[in-house]
């Protein structure tokens, strides 16, 4: 009997309590733990520690790649920095002329078409990180298999909200919470 694989789609997000990933001049700064964090910079490391490949939309992917190769990154967190660098890497962008993060592939195809044929071919599980606009698609497509969110204790009063646009209502089933001293909430959900 032949057995079909299909790969996961996963995405993580952060968030404001009053729902944005970002505020309204596109700043996510909100996100960012301090470095001594011990509890969250052990969760990031264990979240890096799991094979696959990241997908992202331009603007994550220009704040990643601008971080995440440097000697301050592999000092801060260097397994994660390993990681990150290490991985495979899409970007899907249509105004980006190329890319420079070793592994990554700069992606100008429909993003949906592409994501479930991805999804459909044997391969490692793919993470979304960020990209609020992308989730929002992929989720609307019924394409991702898991999300994610980490609600941090801040408020905004405005900004992108994380399923902006959405063309239908989406439902989601609550599988994992966990709490950090330092506020923040990570709820793990899987579509209905």
């Amino acid at each position: 009997m032949h057995q079909t694989v299909s790969r996961k789609l996963g995405a993580f997000m952060q968030v404001s309590l009053d729902g944005y990933y970002c505020d309204a001049r596109g700043d996510m700064s909100f996100a960012h733990k301090p470095p001594d964090d011990a509890e969250w910079n052990a969760f990031v490391s264990g979240n890096a520690r799991g094979g696959g490949m990241l997908l992202f939309g331009r603007t994550t992917y220009q704040m990643m790649a601008a971080w995440w190769p440097t000697p301050i990154a592999a000092k801060a967190m260097p397994e994660v920095a390993a990681r990150m660098n290490a991985m495979p890497k899409l970007v899907f962008s249509r105004t980006l002329a190329s890319t420079d993060w070793i592994n990554t592939t700069l992606v100008k195809d429909d993003l949906v078409s592409t994501v479930r044929r991805l999804k459909s071919e044997p391969g490692p599980d793919i993470e979304i990180l960020g990209s609020g606009s992308i989730v929002a698609q992929l989720a609307g497509a019924g394409l991702i298999d898991d999300l994610q969110v980490v609600v941090n204790p801040v408020a905004l009063g405005g900004g992108k909200s994380l399923f902006a646009g959405l063309a239908k209502r989406l439902d989601f089933a609550l599988a994992s919470t966990r709490v950090f001293a330092n506020g923040s909430v990570v709820l793990g959900y899987t579509p209905r």
